[in-house]
């Protein structure tokens, strides 16, 4: 044990009886699966990473960068800006990848009156949603903490087994504010650790417009304060991307036929925080990995992860079943609102979702940002995911049942990312972070057509 180890424990031990919230098995495999970031300076390798991680970030905000996004750039940035809204409770910003019809027909009844009343589609998916994005955000909130000072809210340490995750592989906490010229507690940076981009970058693109509730703002006012102060809040990883692919992925199993789009829209919702200045590309990465793991586990029903106890979550003990009996019940609001089948309804398309090519070439822009190989063995090669990750196949099986859970762990073998990224270290956790759901929700979809 080290010195600053030693000390460490001694400062919990004193704060032991403030602790609010004692860290799940979620939250140590959550820390333990990003952990690899905080390495990240230690090899040329990690450290081309983390250079690149910068200039990809500053060049999408300021649009140096031409990406394929679903809207001219403009437009974009004006939905980056409603994008900063959560709608945690029902996944109303979310449910346009649904298409235009079966959108419309989920946020007549699913919708936010104003920014703290909302309507829900029904008790059952209020239930699931909740306990989704409950799970979710307990993780990324412990991560941005731990990655930034070792804490568990940014003043109380975390436990002694909790250290040893970054003592064990040389890393330390505040990696993007040493590697980008603003570690905590100097002038501007974040006070607890990793500030975000519009700290650290050197220009910000400001975009005007409106709101998610239409009122007028910008992505100032979103990053610095008022509507939403983030200077105190530690940016790895992404708490809106993962939100955004939690979301993203109930939806698509609710409506599988939408699978692929919704999972377009994540992308796009992900992007969108990059956009707005908000976050780091390896923070969006890691958000959409956090939320596939996490998503895979629930759908699984991992002792781990199901019959927790969340604030404004019910526990649920079969989070599968409570899927599925949502499912139903969506099904059938879906088709009174549409007038049709769900499978017809969701042909029906006419917005920024509606071209597979342009879906396509934009999720792919998203899959790595181009970011360098840092583990070199996982590159160029496809990892077992039925043998090193086989719930993951989970998260197509609940979408498509005529799937065996082999065929779809093979599935999403044959369609993995580029392997080698910052967090592809050979765990089962890096497997998630090279899954392109998009790709393996077409193939999955296209066999359940066939059948």
């Amino acid at each position: 044990m080290t010195l600053k180890m030693f000390l460490r424990i001694v400062v919990l031990c004193l704060l032991l009886p403030f602790h609010a919230r004692a860290q799940s098995a979620s939250d140590k495999a959550a820390l333990k699966g990003l952990a690899p970031v905080a390495a990240l300076s230690n090899t040329s390798a990690g450290n081309a990473a983390l250079g690149a991680n910068y200039t990809v970030t500053g060049g999408i905000q300021t649009g140096a960068i031409s990406q394929p996004t679903l809207l001219p750039f403009a437009e974009q940035q004006q939905q980056a800006l409603r994008d900063v809204f959560i709608t945690g409770r029902n996944l109303a910003e979310l449910a346009d990848g649904l298409g235009t019809t079966l959108g419309a027909a989920y946020l007549a009844r699913a919708h936010y009156i104003d920014r703290q009343h909302f309507t829900s589609l029904s008790p059952g998916m209020a239930d699931v949603i909740a306990y989704a994005e409950a799970t979710s955000e307990v993780n990324s909130r412990a991560a941005k903490y731990f990655f930034a000072n070792e804490t568990t809210n940014g003043k109380i340490p975390v436990s002694a087994e909790q250290m040893e995750i970054l003592e064990k592989i040389g890393a330390s906490p505040d990696m993007f504010g040493k590697a980008y010229g603003l570690p905590a507690g100097t002038p501007g940076a974040d006070p607890y650790g990793n500030s975000r981009p519009f700290q650290t970058e050197p220009s910000l693109t400001r975009i005007v417009g409106f709101d998610y509730f239409h009122a007028p703002a910008d992505n100032i006012v979103y990053n610095r304060g008022p509507m939403m102060n983030l200077t105190k809040s530690p940016s790895y990883p992404s708490g809106h991307a993962t939100y955004g692919y939690t979301g993203a992925i109930l939806l698509a199993v609710m409506v599988p036929e939408r699978y692929p789009q919704m999972i377009a829209r994540a992308a796009e919702y992900g992007n969108d925080r990059i956009i707005v200045g908000a976050h780091y590309a390896m923070d969006v990465l890691a958000g959409r990995t956090l939320a596939l793991y996490d998503m895979a586990h629930l759908l699984a029903n991992d002792p781990a992860y199901v019959g927790q106890s969340y604030r404004d979550a019910p526990a649920i003990a079969d989070f599968q079943a409570a899927v599925k009996k949502a499912r139903a019940n969506m099904t059938a609001v879906l088709q009174a609102g549409c007038g049709n089948t769900v499978e017809v309804c969701a042909a029906e398309d006419t917005g920024r979702l509606s071209d597979p090519a342009a879906d396509e070439a934009f999720y792919a822009a998203t899959q790595t940002y181009n970011l360098p190989v840092v583990y070199q063995k996982n590159a160029g090669v496809l990892e077992d995911v039925g043998k090193d990750a086989p719930e993951a196949g989970y998260l197509l099986t609940v979408a498509f049942p005529s799937l065996t859970l082999e065929q779809a762990d093979k599935i999403l073998t044959e369609t993995e990312g580029p392997g080698g990224g910052f967090l592809d270290d050979g765990s089962s956790f890096g497997v998630y972070s090279r899954l392109n759901l998009y790709a393996a929700a077409k193939r999955a979809l296209h066999l359940a057509k066939a059948k």
